[in-house]
């Protein structure tokens, strides 16, 4: 119990961990990583029988798809040159060991092969998965645009090459692989689009 006890604490660390591309862009109060977690799962909860996918698979997969960040940090992507920080293969290397330590201790052996299917993305599941995961990031955006939950006027180093939350669409676009996911994008960016009042630069 002691080994379990403390893992949970970890998984419970996701509550705490703010979403970095929310605070470099001075949001204020953004969102968790389990709020994100939250987020991804209650799309597959509701668009997995229409992406004629497992509905407790993806869920479970959606609900830990983020848990090393409880060890690592929220690492996030950037679409413009030069501003990622880490490797893809280093943050995947480095979430695989935190998410074998943090389900260790339950001896559940469904876990970390959804979580290893979610990262190798080679079936409809796991591309169905990321791209409620991507969606998720663009309904936040647009959540946070209609709330101006931010300054827009304020100088940032971090989001010179993009207006707005649109750099937030602009990492999105390019990884969607399901025809659900690209057809709930363009419904959030032309929602987008007209808070804003101009095309959406991606």
């Amino acid at each position: 119990m002691d080994a379990q006890l403390g893992s949970l604490l970890e998984w419970f660390d996701l509550k705490d961990e703010r979403r970095t591309g929310w605070e470099l862009r001075k949001v204020r109060s953004p969102e968790s990583v389990a709020d994100h977690s939250w987020g991804t799962a209650a799309l597959c909860l509701l668009y997995a029988e229409e992406a004629q996918v497992d509905r407790q698979k993806a869920v479970t997969m959606a609900l830990i798809h983020d848990l090393g960040e409880a060890r690592t940090g929220d690492i996030p992507t950037r679409a413009e040159d030069g501003r990622q920080t880490t490797s893809g293969p280093e943050k995947e290397a480095a979430e695989r060991s935190a998410v074998t330590d943090l389900v260790g201790p339950f001896e559940e052996g469904e876990l970390l092969p959804l979580w290893e299917e979610y990262e190798a993305r080679d079936t409809e599941t796991a591309h169905f998965v990321k791209d409620m995961d991507l969606i998720e990031n663009c309904l936040q955006a647009l959540k946070y645009e209609t709330q101006s939950r931010y300054d827009e006027t304020e100088p940032n180093e971090h989001f010179s090459a993009f207006d707005n939350l649109d750099e937030f669409f602009a990492t999105a676009a390019p990884r969607l692989q399901t025809e659900l996911g690209e057809n709930l994008f363009e419904q959030i960016k032309t929602a987008y689009e007209r808070e804003i009042g101009r095309p959406c630069q991606i």
